[in-house]
């Protein structure tokens, strides 16, 4: 049995076969559907459904709140109609679509970054060049490990890659990675993937928060910003733990002195000792330091408890939810339970 599934905007309705999600008939039939993660996680398939009936398995209520679902909104990768549909993807700005590539990269350097981060940073050898907005991610593979999806740090169009990935205790990959993984070991790329890219058509003031690794796409929407000339002003918050888990301070603290309009602020949640910085959680340090975000855009990166919090308190300062872009790392482990709910 099957139920016809008629996407806004496109002429033949496709057919889903029963237990099949929407997204996974969009993009068997060859439909470039908006998605991301395809685990319920991002929010990158966010529909309206505007005719019929679908069951939705688990997802994240960071990708789709309680509010959204009540007026109608589904998850596409979640979402397996029970009679015949009328979906059309939610609508985004500056809407991009690139080219998805597979390359073959070599391992050019790794450098240890924190006592759990390393930074990996790869040449492309083939299916280059690679096009993509600074904010997305790729499914990356290393060696014989299971695909992860990792945030690029780096900036589009270059022959280098560079990612962040911090070690999770019992994973199936990062400890690979932190152990094995050395120069000149191939690695496969497969992308780009996401949504929390980049605007860079918006003029007005930014916030841009990184948790942890979280920092590698926010490094890459700040370079690029800083690149293309943007004028407005930029604040980046990094929130970490403790000293021992900051990086690249020296470095944003160089563009901070060489750009008027930038601020970095790194805030400890658990410092170990006596400290100068900022402590506390970074969704409060957030809130202390605005009054009202009407007009600003926010970009966040990093733990999914981190993104959350924030994103629930820049939107009780008034940010739009459509200026909101956000991309939680949860581990597979968390991808788990997730679905067992």
């Amino acid at each position: 049995m099957a139920f016809s599934v008629f996407i806004k905007d496109r002429d033949e309705p496709l057919q889903a076969e029963m237990g099949r999600t929407i997204l996974e008939t969009a993009l068997a039939a060859g439909v470039d559907y908006p998605h991301g993660c395809r685990s319920g996680n991002c929010g990158a398939c966010k529909s309206v459904l505007h005719e019929g009936e679908v069951k939705m398995s688990p997802f994240s209520e960071f990708a789709l709140s309680t509010e959204e679902k009540d007026r109608g909104l589904i998850l596409a990768c979640r979402s397996v109609p029970w009679s015949d549909c009328v979906i059309g993807p939610v609508d985004q700005d500056e809407v991009i679509a690139h080219a998805s590539r597979r390359l073959t990269c070599t391992v050019s350097a790794i450098i240890q970054a924190t006592h759990d981060i390393r930074i990996i940073c790869l040449n492309i050898d083939s299916g280059g060049p690679y096009d993509f907005s600074p904010g997305q991610y790729a499914e990356v593979v290393f060696g014989d490990m299971p695909p992860r999806d990792f945030s690029m740090a780096s900036q589009p169009g270059r022959v280098t890659v560079e990612f962040h990935i911090r070690l999770v205790p019992g994973g199936a990959v990062s400890p690979y990675i932190s152990e094995t993984l050395k120069e000149g070991d191939e690695v496969k790329i497969n992308g780009p993937l996401g949504t929390a890219y980049y605007r860079e058509n918006h003029t007005g003031p930014i916030i841009a928060a990184a948790g942890g690794s979280g920092l590698a796409p926010i490094n890459s929407i700040i370079d690029a910003a800083l690149v293309k000339g943007a004028r407005q002003d930029i604040h980046l918050y990094l929130g970490v733990r403790d000293e021992r888990d900051l990086y690249l301070e020296d470095y944003f603290k160089g563009l901070a002195a060489d750009h008027s309009n930038l601020t970095f602020v790194p805030v400890l949640s658990e410092p170990s000792g006596e400290t100068g910085r900022r402590t506390g959680y970074l969704a409060d340090a957030l809130a202390q330091d605005f009054a009202d975000l009407d007009g600003f855009k926010a970009y966040l990166a990093g733990p999914p408890v981190m993104v959350e919090t924030s994103v629930e308190k820049l939107k009780a300062m008034g940010i739009r939810p459509q200026d909101i872009h956000a991309d939680a790392f949860y581990t597979e482990a968390e991808k788990a339970a997730l679905g067992e709910k």
